[in-house]
């Protein structure tokens, strides 16, 4: 019985481990986007 709980808690934590590696991939990706936007804004409205 000890084995068995062992195995799901591994899979359990390992599932939200991937995902929490898929999440940050993705909330990198939406900064990276986000300060490409403001670096072309500022670009676009240069004074000199």
């Amino acid at each position: 019985m000890y084995s068995i709980t062992l195995r799901l808690a591994m899979v359990l934590v390992a599932g939200i481990v991937l995902q929490g590696c898929n999440t940050t991939e993705g909330l990198g990706k939406d900064l990276t986007s986000a300060g490409q936007a403001v670096s072309e804004a500022a670009q676009e409205n240069k004074d000199y």
